[in-house]
């Protein structure tokens, strides 16, 4: 039994907490990237089908998914502010019309598709079609400018740096829609996936090599951490799981292809959080011991999330499971 009093002097049964939260916190993210990431992918492709019935195929595919998967970036955001309020608040200040931009994206992500089912008028849903495919576009652009202007502590949001990234991360949701189109269309649509798939894959890839070149180069704080036996692994990994991706892909193995698109993305997190690692806030010389909250709270937080995180967890096997499979061609979004 945990005694009430221990809570408010030490970490529970004497685990690392800071350590463990921010690797929760990172996970967290990595889980809204890999789910919502294949709904802005398959926003993305949205571009290119000229057929409507294509196009409904595209949005029932997504439809029953995309507002639940929303739900772990306000997570990954409750968990930043509980966890670290201090880093949450510098984030919010230094990033404000950053944040608010996304937040803007996201919205027009989500209100396209129920408008473009609002009327049977081509003029009304094409540019309805046009904002979805601008909002799945931008929100994950607009993240990799957040992530990396977060990971250099940089204060300018129009950032080389901060380009690169947000390309490198629409690259890689078009991965990510890709794959999941293999699991939830057939015929020519799923095929035409595949094959803008696998080009997202090679341009991920280099789009990558080429951001973290740019950084070493120009952040010489973090070339230690290039150094570091994670951060090397996690690129061979991110290279192997690339080529994983493109074989899978063109041999139909389509689990397989969704497999290594998830890996994709949880590498790209944990690359990211290796970066970081010990520090949560670069402008502000922030540790991750620095920036956590007391040891009572923390202690309470990590207990509450213990049994709501598995939880939250089912409800989404649950929901994957009731709408698996490929999606029926009288299907539609409404």
């Amino acid at each position: 039994m945990i005694e009430i009093g221990l809570l408010a002097t030490d970490p529970l049964f004497g685990l690392p907490l800071p350590e463990l939260w921010f690797a929760l916190l990172f996970f967290i993210f990595g889980m809204f990237l890999f789910l919502d990431g294949f709904d802005f992918g398959v926003g993305i492709l949205f571009a290119t089908r000229d057929d409507e019935h294509e196009k409904e195929q595209l949005l029932a595919a997504v439809g029953p998914f995309w507002d639940g998967n929303e739900v772990w970036l306000v997570v990954f955001g409750g968990a930043l502010f509980a966890a670290f309020p201090a880093v949450y608040a510098n984030l919010f200040s230094r990033y404000y019309l950053l944040m608010f931009a996304i937040l803007a994206a996201l919205g027009l992500r989500g209100l396209a598709p129920e408008m473009y089912e609002e009327r049977d008028d081509n003029q009304w849903q094409r540019f309805w079609g046009y904002a979805f495919i601008v909002g799945s576009t931008t929100t994950p652009f607009l993240l990799g400018v957040f992530v990396m202007n977060w990971l250099l502590g940089l204060s300018t949001l129009v950032t080389v740096q901060g380009l690169l990234a947000g390309v490198t991360v629409v690259a890689l949701t078009v991965v990510d829609g890709a794959a999941f189109l293999g699991l939830k269309t057939r015929g020519s649509l799923r095929d035409d996936a595949q094959t803008y798939g696998i080009r997202a894959a090679i341009s991920y890839l280099v789009l990558t090599g080429l951001t973290l070149g740019l950084v070493y180069v120009t952040t010489p704080s973090l070339r230690a951490s290039f150094q570091s036996p994670v951060v090397v692994v996690l690129v061979l990994v991110t290279g192997s799981l690339t080529a994983g991706y493109i074989v899978a892909s063109r041999n139909q193995r389509y689990y397989v292809a969704f497999a290594t698109a998830a890996g994709l993305v949880f590498a790209l997190v944990a690359l990211l959080a290796a970066l970081m690692f010990p520090l949560i806030d670069r402008a502000a010389e922030l540790t991750i011991r620095d920036a956590i909250i007391s040891t009572l709270p923390l202690n309470l937080m990590t207990i509450m999330a213990s049994v709501l995180l598995p939880l939250v967890l089912v409800y989404f096997a649950i929901l994957y499971s009731a709408f698996s499979g490929p999606i029926e061609g009288e299907e539609t979004y409404g």
